[in-house]
């Protein structure tokens, strides 16, 4: 039986963790597919850790393996320590807020398992899911940035910096990831897009997004470093 390794990393979520693994527990995978639920708890400061602990207490039959760092390293350095512990032959990387639908799993799978794909990245750009609809200049810098590194990788993708990307596991556990927050993003794309005769596809997903208000911590600072990973990633460390 094959395996789905849905990485979660989760920093301050304590009052929504349980309702996203509450989503990643109903999803009915195709093909009879395994979940694996990796959760890494970045060095919460709120009570994330006991919702987490407590969850597993109350859900025995699933399968969630849980690490926490004693120190908060960042977004990136969790989802390297997600990724180096699964052991499905697939993975998905799943935010622990609620802003991406669980439910779209299998429509990220479906290109690798009809053996078109490698990867799969979820766009938030293309298709007719739902939008929350938010912030002008978020969807302005997405763009830029995503446009960048298509220069750069010579790919033609809409989302560079989707959460969601399903890779075949042993290819992304055979990156050298360096990026600690959340230069993750263009710094995985530059390395998938120099694997050889990578095969990298996109479907449309739903997007639910929050507001800072809402539990929203990525910001214009955030931008910048995106830049900078483009670059450096592309052209000057291509390690």
């Amino acid at each position: 039986m094959k395996k789905l390794s849905i990485v979660i990393p989760a920093y301050n979520e304590g009052k929504t963790i349980h309702r996203i693994l509450n989503k990643v527990k109903e999803v009915e995978l195709v093909n009879d597919i395994s979940k694996e639920i990796i959760i890494v708890n970045d060095c919460s400061t709120d009570d994330t850790e006991y919702a987490i602990q407590r969850y597993i207490g109350d859900n025995p039959s699933m399968d969630i393996r849980y690490h926490r760092h004693e120190v908060n390293k960042g977004k990136g350095a969790a989802l390297h320590t997600g990724i180096s512990n699964a052991t499905g032959e697939y993975l998905v990387i799943q935010d622990a807020d609620l802003e991406y639908d669980p439910q779209e799993y299998n429509d990220l799978l479906n290109p690798i398992l009809r053996g078109f794909a490698d990867v799969v990245y979820g766009s938030r750009f293309m298709g007719g899911n739902p939008h929350r609809i938010l912030f002008f200049w978020h969807t302005v810098g997405n763009k830029f940035l995503t446009a960048l590194s298509n220069m750069l990788t010579n790919l033609n993708l809409t989302d560079m910096e989707t959460c969601y990307k399903v890779f075949d596991t042993k290819i992304i556990q055979s990156l050298n990831l360096r990026e600690k927050r959340f230069g993750f993003e263009p710094e995985v794309t530059a390395k998938i897009a120099r694997v050889p005769n990578i095969r990298i596809y996109e479907v449309g997903i739903s997007y639910y997004g929050r507001t800072f208000e809402e539990g929203k911590k990525i910001g214009w600072k955030d931008g910048f470093r995106a830049i900078y990973c483009i670059l450096k990633y592309n052209i000057f460390s291509k390690q």
